[in-house]
Order: structure tokens, then sequence, then C-alpha cells
């Protein structure tokens, strides 16, 4: 757990993140039936689904799918945070119930629509969510700095996947790409949060970044416990405009750039390998990428 010491210096600072947050999610605060289509909406005994009545292309099905199962999971995401903070400052136990709270609508939202729309066959997304939900979610990392740079990963990554897939969705289905929007913006806030909370702590004492090497090195989103995750990651890559490329640009790179690892004072043998370890990590993905890019001649930062 975070030492007394931590709690007490950082406690104004991240009170202050948490009352900043609170105001923000107020003035945009909703609710999912808003953004429902429910004139599309027609009763599963009187006609049965059928998969005539889908009306969206493949690569947007799967990609809003993926995102509706890895979203239902956030009673496990939930445990792992009360794990994680229970003992640790009342504002940090705070944010987790607010944060739970407002990602409580995100699973709703997204499976109404499609059962809605009618572009999944209900019997199987239902098998398909109960199947992802009691296989749980179970991380191999407990600090507190692991898990809140973990979970700024995972928001920043979630804000853009729902950004980028919202451009490809849009042609096809406005209110889609509407709520797919209304989604990202609940996860800008929530990854503002745990973004600047990891950054006030490497402010107090940068030898903190021995905690990061492991999850930026090693991250894989919640949903990777989902059946077949690997084919649905490349469908998404390849058709719906959200990969490799994309997390390296608008995430990855982002978070080095905005915790300033380059820069660092750091002290110790254990954190100056670390910060080793992720600037390494860094510079050799953007050699992978700018090959890539320079062979495709297509610029992919959005």
């Amino acid at each position: 757990m975070l030492s007394t010491e931590f709690d007490d210096h950082l406690e104004t600072k991240i009170t202050e993140l948490y009352r900043v947050h609170k105001e923000r999610s107020a003035k945009i605060d909703w609710s999912y039936h808003e953004f429902i289509p429910w004139d599309k909406a027609m009763c599963f005994k009187r006609v049965p689904w059928d998969k005539s009545q889908v009306t969206l292309p493949e690569n947007v099905i799967v990609a809003v799918e993926t995102a509706l199962l890895t979203e239902v999971n956030l009673p496990w995401y939930t445990t792992h945070l009360y794990y994680t903070f229970h003992k640790s400052m009342e504002v940090l136990k705070d944010f987790i119930k607010t944060w739970t709270a407002e990602e409580d609508q995100h699973s709703n939202l997204l499976e109404t629509y499609l059962l809605v729309t009618r572009n999944v066959d209900p019997e199987r997304l239902h098998q398909l969510r109960k199947s992802v939900v009691e296989n749980g979610w179970t991380p191999d990392f407990t600090h507190p700095i692991e898990t809140m740079a973990y979970t700024t990963l995972q928001e920043l990554a979630t804000l853009v996947f729902y950004s980028n897939v919202a451009k490809v969705a849009s042609p096809y289905d406005k209110d889609l790409a509407t709520l797919l929007r209304r989604l990202a913006k609940d996860e800008s806030l929530h990854y503002a949060f745990y973004r600047d909370t990891i950054k006030a702590h490497l402010d107090l004492d940068p030898n903190l970044v021995m905690y990061l090497d492991n999850i930026i090195m090693n991250f894989s989103m919640p949903g990777a416990v989902m059946p077949d995750f690997s084919d649905r990651m490349k469908i998404i890559a390849n058709e719906a405009n959200y990969g490799p490329l994309q997390y390296f640009d608008q995430v990855l790179d982002v978070i080095v750039e905005y915790w300033d690892i380059e820069n660092l004072k750091t002290t110790t043998d254990e954190a100056k390998k670390a910060q080793s370890n992720i600037l390494t990590y860094h510079k050799r993905l953007k050699r992978i990428r700018d090959r890539f890019v320079g062979s495709s001649n297509i610029e992919f930062r959005e």
C-alpha cells in the first residue's frame, strides 16, 4: 500500500482532482435511455431475431460488441480497485465509488443499443456476456501505483477506441456514433483523474517510476479474457480504426510524454532501471511505428 507519508502529502492535491472531476461530470450527467433509438425496438417474441435484420457492417458490430463485453466486467474491476485502495486515503475510495456509478451505464447503453437495433443475435450475446463475467478478471498487480498506472492506460485506450470507432460507424448510424462519443466523454474524465494522480506521485517522488515499467510494457486491455479476443482485435485494427499504431500514437506516446518519463530525476538503481526500460520500449515501438508509416505513406495520429 502507499505509505502514510505519501497520503499526507498528496491528499490535498488528489482531493482537488476529485472535486474537479465531480464538477465536470455534473455538467455532463446523463442517462443511457437518452441515446437509444427506441423507435427501432420490436418485441423478440413477436418478431424473432434474424440475421437479415442486421444493418451494420461486421467490423462495426465486432467493435461495439467487444466494447460491451469489456464493460460488463465492471464488478470485477470494482473488486480489484476496492481491494487495492481500501486501506488508502478516503478520497481515493470516494473516487472509486463515483467511477463505478459512472461506468455502470456503459454496458447497459451498448447492450440495449445492439438489441434494439437487432444488430446481434440476442441469445448469442447473452451467452457471450455470461461467459465473460464468469471468467472474471484477475490482474497480476496489486500495488496502488501499478493499479493507477494501469487504469490510466486503460481509460485512455478506451477513450481513443470509442472516438475512433465512432468515426467508422458514423456513415452507417449517426445514433451509434453519438453514443460512442458520449461514452468517450466519461472515459476522458476518468483518464484525467488517474493520469494526474500518477503525475502527482511522480512529482513527489520520481523513484515511484519503479512501479510503472511492468504495467507499461505488458499492458493489455481487460477485455482480453473474452473468447476470440485476438481475432476481434485484428478485425478492429484493420477495419475499425483502432490497432497497434493508434495505441502507440494516441495512448503510449501521450502517456510517456505527459508523465515526462525521460526527465524524471531518479536516484535508486531500481527506479533508474525501470525508467530505462520504459524509454527503451517506447523507442523500439516508435521505430516499428515509423517504419510501418513510412512504408505505407500513412499518418496514423488522429
